[in-house]
């Protein structure tokens, strides 16, 4: 089945569902910042429509509330996104690269920990 495309506002409903395992529509609305939070029917739509994308669902009903859960790992979510920002580039990754690198949002690290990946996915092709 594919990945939905999640919005900024769905991905933070998600990262709270994602964090608690399963919540009520309020309990998501109270993982927001007092300041910005957005208003308990605002959260309801977007728990309502990732609902309806398959990326959540309804595990229980307590007196009249839903218990919501994920229907989809942050892993597959967050592959999705690099996916669609990939096809933005024709899917060529030099140019997402280059401005992490300047940008000094990758480490050596990170790198060190992508030529270990890369090394393996190798090795996995190499055995087929």
């Amino acid at each position: 089945m594919p990945q939905p495309k999640l919005t900024k506002l769905e991905l933070q409903v998600m990262e709270a569902l994602w964090a608690r395992g399963s919540a009520s529509i309020r309990e998501v609305q109270e993982t927001f910042p007092a300041k910005n939070r957005p208003a308990y029917t605002t959260i309801q739509t977007i728990v309502y429509r990732l609902e309806g994308k398959n990326a959540v669902r309804r595990v229980k009903k307590v007196g009249n509330f839903h218990i919501f859960q994920a229907a989809i790992s942050r892993d597959a979510a967050q592959r999705k996104l690099i996916d669609d920002l990939l096809a933005l580039f024709g899917g060529r990754t030099q140019p997402v690269m280059a401005h992490l690198i300047e940008s000094g949002k990758l480490t050596l690290e990170d790198v060190k920990e992508a030529e270990k990946l890369l090394r393996q996915l190798e090795r996995k092709e190499g055995s087929k």
